[in-house]
């Protein structure tokens, strides 16, 4: 696989994807035109951010040392594929791409976007970036759940029709609790080698069993928040057609699975957010 392939981490573009479909589908059906253009922009502004992201964590853990010891995929600046420099660009660029867009939707909607734009960056850049990184503090799910959950779904529904709903907002949370599923079973994967480097994720700070039970309820809670949404829209309890996909990942989390085998997991994770993303935008769009 290409380096600059592997650094943009592809298993992880399903949490960028997943916001954006779902929120374009809660602007369907309501008593305006839903402008496609700028869902278009909201995807590209999403995808660049959460590849900037992973740029930027390969960056900043490879120059402090944390990757140096790795259970799961190699990183770009740890495993000497690329220069520190090169990765900084690489996240600097992305995070470029994600500005532009953001600021044609808020040129086409409200200026009140740049604000939250910004703060979606800097968020990306200092969660393992600067002095104090939060995701070391254990707050990285909060990032994730925010903005790759709720301003990710809403956000793009006010890119389409200039309105925030409830049902964007519970959407959002569902969407956002998948995506921090992902976050959760890789930061599992990694307890002992960040508690060894000195990283406090939250995943460290609760210790292996209570983060396999959170992996578990972060899940449940996506179809629990969909069926919320079912009084709103009924069709989207078509979502609740992806649980098979659950069983097993949650099953391999519950049974004590360490190192290597949770790789596997983060695969089926993925594939569980796509399913759920899928079924539940087809479901918000019929109504």
């Amino acid at each position: 696989m290409n380096r600059w392939l592997l650094g943009a981490r592809p298993r992880t573009l399903p949490a960028a994807v997943v916001p954006v479909a779902i929120g374009a589908a809660c602007a369907v059906g309501l008593d305006v035109d839903v402008v496609w253009w700028r869902v278009a922009l909201a995807l590209v502004v999403s995808l660049s951010l959460q590849v900037g992201v992973n740029y930027a964590n390969d960056y900043s853990d490879g120059v402090r040392g944390t990757d140096d010891v790795r259970v799961g995929p190699a990183r770009l600046v740890a495993g000497g594929l690329a220069e520190p420099r090169a990765v900084k660009i690489a996240a600097y660029t992305a995070f470029g791409l994600a500005a532009a867009a953001g600021l044609a939707i808020a040129i086409a909607t409200s200026w009140w976007l740049i604000v939250v734009g910004a703060a979606a960056i800097a968020a990306g850049w200092f969660y393992t970036g600067g002095s104090h990184p939060y995701g070391y503090m254990g707050l990285g799910e909060v990032f994730v759940f925010v903005f790759f959950g709720l301003v990710a779904t809403a956000g793009t529904t006010f890119a389409a029709v200039e309105r925030i709903t409830g049902l964007a907002i519970v959407m959002g949370c569902a969407a956002g609790s998948l995506a921090c599923a992902l976050l959760v079973i890789n930061n599992l994967r990694d307890i002992p080698t960040d508690r060894e480097v000195g990283k406090r994720t939250l995943a460290v700070r609760l210790g292996d069993r209570r983060t396999r039970v959170l992996y578990v309820a972060l899940v449940g809670l996506a179809f629990v928040l969909t069926a919320v949404a079912a009084f709103e829209r009924p069709w989207v309890l078509l979502a609740i057609g992806a649980v098979p996909l659950a069983v097993k990942p949650a099953r391999i989390v519950l049974g004590g699975a360490v190192g290597p085998d949770l790789i596997a997991v983060l695969g089926e994770t993925g594939r569980l957010q796509l399913a759920f993303g899928a079924l539940a935008t087809v479901g918000l769009a019929l109504g």
